[in-house]
Parts: structure tokens; C-alpha cells; sequence
């Protein structure tokens, strides 16, 4: 068994992904609602890093 092989997907395949993580999202934030708000900062922080990383790598 291959784990770690190349996968290609269509636009509209990528799309359901998204939905799919944007209702887990949804869930999880609904269910912990109270860690995220007491964590918030460290949330904030991380997603400005990582996407700033990301900006960079982009536009490199």
C-alpha cells in the first residue's frame, strides 16, 4: 500500500473538499466554541503567520 502517491482532481472535486472542511470547521467551532475564544490570540497569531508564509511563497 502506497500512503503517499500523487493524487489530480478536478475543479469541482476540490470544491466538495472545500465544503466538506468548511462544515467540519463549522462543527468543531460550534462544539468548542469556550477553548477557541480562550485561545483566540494564539489562533489569530498562527493564521496570520502561516499566511504571510504562504504570500511569500507565492509571489517569490
Amino acid at each position: 500500500m502506497k500512503l503517499f502517491k500523487s493524487y489530480t482532481y478536478t475543479w469541482w472535486q476540490i470544491g466538495i473538499f472545500k465544503i466538506a472542511l468548511l462544515a467540519i470547521g463549522a462543527i468543531v467551532g460550534a462544539y468548542w466554541s469556550g477553548f477557541f475564544l480562550a485561545n483566540l490570540f494564539i489562533f489569530i497569531l498562527v493564521a496570520v503567520i502561516a499566511s504571510l508564509y504562504l504570500v511569500w511563497i507565492s509571489f517569490k
